[in-house]
């Protein structure tokens, strides 16, 4: 047994796909959040109660840590959560950390890319400047910032995941909710902001890059993960349609359509290859088709 790892978030979209990971190298996974994590051991616990997660991180006396929970909505509405899950529960939870008898070996906390925001360049590098453009991003943004008042106590690693996809993630996102409306077969899709462009990844690729940094990170560094292909919300309608076997009509949702949306989010992986090796990187193309397929049962 690798010993125990802890992964807050353990019952969300990405913590599935992680535990997996991580008990293929053999470590025991033990989950913290709120929700239901199916048969894996799981604390229930808000992270903004300090004093309950210490109790409890201090029994787990983790040997690596994933930090996945967050609000992880661009659009959330309520933003005083936005703030006080993303940056109150992860302090409460560096602070829960470090006051264990035995320090882990590894902590990674799941930033993202937001934190770029509308940048005038090719691709971004983990040096490019972080101008956040929402409060999902400033929250990210202060997170990271705040972090560093433990760099001398935790081994830290913090991760810029671009945008990732996969069965099981919640329909609020554009991808799933693309993959729903032709797998109903619907006629028309209300979206709001369609001139946008993003690095998309499947969510079995960022899990197994975020497992290998827990061995081959290096404590102290930023690792944008990122497939390094862009794509329009074009591309991924015609993908779509070449596996419904026919084209949607996309109506303009003024309601939907962001104000300060970021146009283009295009990653370079380049320091995360380096640190850890080729990526098993899965084309988009398959993502969307394993997406649909799980829910036409095809």
């Amino acid at each position: 047994m690798a010993g125990t790892a802890l992964v807050t978030g353990l019952a969300g979209f990405t913590g599935h796909y992680m535990a997996r990971e991580l008990e293929a190298l053999g470590y025991e996974v033990v989950g913290l959040g709120q929700g239901r994590a199916g048969s894996r051991a799981h604390h229930a616990v808000d992270l903004r109660d300090a004093e309950s997660l210490g109790r409890i991180v201090a029994d787990i006396q983790p040997r690596v840590v994933v930090h996945l929970a967050a609000v992880a909505f661009v659009a959330h509405g309520d933003v005083a959560e936005i703030y006080s899950s993303n940056i109150v529960g992860t302090r409460n939870l560096l602070a829960a950390l470090a006051a264990c008898d035995s320090t882990p070996e590894k902590v990674l906390l799941a930033s993202s890319a937001n934190v770029y925001g509308n940048a005038d360049v090719p691709e971004l590098h983990e040096d490019s400047p972080l101008r956040p453009e929402n409060d999902y991003a400033v929250s990210k943004c202060a997170m990271e910032m705040m972090s560093q008042q433990w760099r001398d106590r935790l081994p830290i690693i913090l991760s810029r995941p671009f945008n990732y996809t996969g069965v099981g993630q919640s329909p609020s996102f554009l991808l799933p909710k693309l993959v729903d409306h032709f797998a109903r077969s619907m006629p028309r899709v209300e979206l709001g902001n369609i001139d946008v462009y993003r690095d998309f990844s499947d969510v079995r690729m960022v899990a197994n890059a975020y497992a290998r940094l827990l061995g081959a990170g290096k404590a102290g560094e930023v690792y944008n993960v990122c497939s390094g292909a862009t794509y329009s919300i074009q591309d991924i309608l015609l993908i779509l349609a070449d596996l419904a076997g026919y084209a949607i009509e996309v109506d303009i949702n003024p309601a939907f359509v962001r104000a300060n949306e970021v146009k283009r989010l295009a990653g370079s992986n380049q320091k995360l290859v380096a640190a850890i090796g080729d990526l098993e990187l899965i084309p988009l193309a398959d993502t969307l088709q394993w997406m649909y397929r799980a829910q036409t049962s095809q």
